[in-house]
């Protein structure tokens, strides 16, 4: 795990516990910096905290600062990349490619972890992952970091196989309980669900990702 600097590309705030928040915190051991680039605020969601204590108005203010909380527990940097929820997947995917490229060699990231593109549930997976996935193809080969893919669908080992890369991220579950707890808005309601499944829940002990291949 011999990286300069992590780049994790997702849309919504909470999506980076969930999803890589254990892979996160074994690189951020070995003092590899991390930078979350974060597609939307999340502001279209339907959890508004348990008890309510969001409204439409005001849960992309919460989600920001839960984002921000959650980075704390990481130990990571935070960008907002400005687009809006649920809208994603009508936006030109050359121009978030240009975008995310633009950050992506500002940061002079040598590893992408992202969405995997028609294996990842929400349309704003799907395309984020698209465009992040596009962004590196226009990076000179030379200087092009790695691209890991997180699948979340059903099928999509039937589809893919088994992921090449599967990490067990039980050494650093309490900092992934905790990133996940600091979405207040959202963590509630999820936590509730996977208590009563808890073969989801063990399964958030083990982070898998798909390499895409250039070639």
């Amino acid at each position: 795990m011999s990286e300069e600097h992590v780049v994790v590309i997702f849309p919504h705030p909470d999506d980076e516990s969930f999803g890589a928040s254990g892979t996160i915190a074994k690189y951020r051991e070995k003092g590899v910096p991390v930078t979350y680039l974060c597609g939307t605020l999340g502001e279209m969601g339907r959890n508004m905290g348990n008890p309510v204590f969001a409204n439409r108005e005001t849960l992309s203010s919460y989600r920001k600062k839960e984002l921000e909380e959650a980075a704390k527990q990481l130990d990571i940097n935070v960008e907002f990349l400005g687009y809006r929820d649920k809208t994603l997947e009508f936006e030109p995917i050359e121009k978030v490619a240009s975008h995310l490229k633009e950050k992506i060699e500002d940061l002079n990231a040598t590893l992408v972890i992202t969405h995997y593109p028609g294996y990842a549930v929400h349309p704003d997976h799907d395309a984020l992952g698209a465009a992040a996935v596009e962004a590196v193809k226009k990076i000179d080969s030379l200087k092009r970091p790695d691209v890991w893919m997180h699948a979340i669908s059903n099928n999509h080992e039937a589809e893919l196989g088994e992921p090449e890369l599967i990490y067990d991220i039980t050494p650093y579950w309490e900092r992934k309980l905790a990133a996940i707890k600091a979405h207040l808005s959202q963590a509630d309601g999820m936590m509730s669900l996977l208590n009563d499944q808890p073969e989801q829940l063990e399964r958030l002990k083990t982070e898998r990702f798909y390499r895409y291949s250039f070639t």
